[in-house]
């Protein structure tokens, strides 16, 4: 544990290594990508898929175990219900850093499947993240506003049945769906702006987990509803590991049944529509509180 050292030593090897891994770890996964692209033969692309897999809990554990080596943090995970290995979960969490995607990978080893993001197509040209997304078959989606949609009508629903084309291949593989529901990372500026009436969480957007619940619903097993906090950080929790000032880590996962409440039509069903608003703003209101017993604690 190199914690010790000052933060200007720190800093730069710090970031130095984890660009190194990142670099590393993706580099591998698109080498694997192309030849299943070369090579569209299912015999040949199931155990890719599985080694896959493994590079993506390697990139994330291999990260966290690097933030461990610089920082003296204390890991706070608990768990209320069963988790399987062998179940698709759809994956919801508040949004505070860059961090919690690793965080979560981590978390996700050994635990449940390998995790997923629906991603915006203009991150397939992030150096190394977008190839390696690419290549985990990582669903890039194409949104349309509802001012485009009522310009070019053809196109509705188009998001969607694109969306459901790229999530065929999860029918046959366990999978973990990740999605981060308040749209951005939580800051203050953002929070004030948005006048949310939750003392620790932005206002959650429906539509990102409705869109993601009606592409591939049918096929989850459960919800991990998920609370990240970093007890104790002032700075930005980022740049606090990177600097070697990382001192507490809290990961509280709730396992909760797919239910009719958060099946149905959320885009043209406008009664479904209010239940499912009224659904995630009690799962919210419920993880405001989750979030603000943990910081109670510290």
């Amino acid at each position: 544990m190199l914690s010790f050292l000052p933060w200007i030593v720190i800093f730069p090897i710090h970031s130095l290594l984890q660009i190194v891994s990142l670099i590393f770890w993706s580099s591998l996964i698109i080498i694997l990508g192309l030849v299943k692209l070369l090579i569209p033969v299912s015999s040949i692309n199931a155990p890719i898929n599985k080694l896959l897999s493994f590079l993506t809990f390697g990139c994330g554990v291999s990260s966290v175990a690097l933030v461990k080596v610089f920082n003296a943090v204390k890991f706070d995970y608990q768990i209320d219900g069963e988790l399987k290995q062998e179940d698709w979960y759809l994956l919801i969490s508040n949004h505070l850093s860059w961090l919690d995607i690793i965080l979560l990978i981590d978390f996700a080893s050994s635990k449940i499947p390998a995790p997923k993001f629906f991603l915006k197509k203009e991150l397939i040209w992030v150096p190394f993240v977008g190839l390696g997304a690419w290549a985990l078959d990582m669903p890039f989606m194409q949104r349309y506003s509802r001012q485009f949609i009522e310009k070019n009508p053809q196109l509705k629903g188009k998001d969607i049945e694109t969306t459901k084309k790229s999530c065929e291949k999860f029918r046959q593989t366990p999978t973990t769906v990740i999605n981060f529901v308040e749209g951005n990372r939580f800051t203050h500026e953002r929070h004030k702006q948005k006048a949310s009436v939750y003392k620790n969480l932005l206002p959650p957007r429906a539509g990102g987990i409705a869109f993601t619940l009606a592409a591939m619903g049918e096929l989850f097993t459960s919800i991990l509803d998920i609370s990240i906090v970093y007890p104790n950080t002032q700075d930005s929790p980022m740049m606090a590991m990177l600097g070697g000032n990382l001192k507490n880590v809290a990961l509280h996962v709730k396992v909760k049944p797919i239910t009719q409440e958060i099946t149905g039509d959320y885009f043209n069903d406008p009664e479904f529509k209010q239940k499912f608003q009224l659904w995630l703003n009690d799962t919210w209101s419920e993880k405001d509180q989750v979030i603000e017993d943990i910081v109670g604690k510290n």
